[in-house]
């Protein structure tokens, strides 16, 4: 199951980095505007006022809120405070071996509007993952994303 970023198409919707933290906060904008001014990120995609890719030197990072139905901020056993996503050639082959070798489904493998097969496990330490897979380059506008900086990563 190793690969080469090489191996990895390309997708404006989504960083070009293999690791991507995603981070959760209270509020994202509020977020971005902090992790810009105080530690020198720069904001590369807005997706409404939920979430934001950021990128710094060739690094990338998504803000996100994560909030119940009732648009409160998770919190209590099932808080999630950051999620770890990685980008892979193949999402359905890496999610039947991790399913095979015992990870927690959170999601299996769902199509994205943004050109992403992904699919979400938590690991025995109790993290999540995403494990992401470029289907297609998808302008960000196609779905809902305002680009902000055009830098790749």
């Amino acid at each position: 199951m190793f690969y080469s970023p090489d191996e990895l198409p390309s997708n404006r919707s989504i960083p070009s980095a293999t690791v991507i933290p995603v981070l959760a906060y209270s509020d994202v904008r509020e977020a971005v505007k902090w992790l810009c001014e105080v530690f020198g990120f720069t904001e590369r995609l807005q997706i409404a006022d939920h979430r934001a890719q950021m990128v710094i030197g060739d690094g990338a990072m998504i803000v996100a809120e994560y909030i119940d139905r009732e648009r409160r901020p998770i919190s209590g056993a099932d808080h999630v405070s950051h999620l770890v996503m990685v980008r892979i050639p193949d999402v359905q082959r890496h999610y039947e071996h991790a399913k095979e070798h015992g990870a927690q489904i959170l999601q299996p493998p769902v199509d994205h509007p943004y050109g992403e097969r992904q699919y979400v496990a938590k690991d025995i330490g109790g993290h999540r993952w995403t494990f992401s897979q470029t289907l297609a380059d998808v302008a960000p506008s196609d779905w809902g994303g305002t680009l902000i900086s055009p830098k790749s990563v």
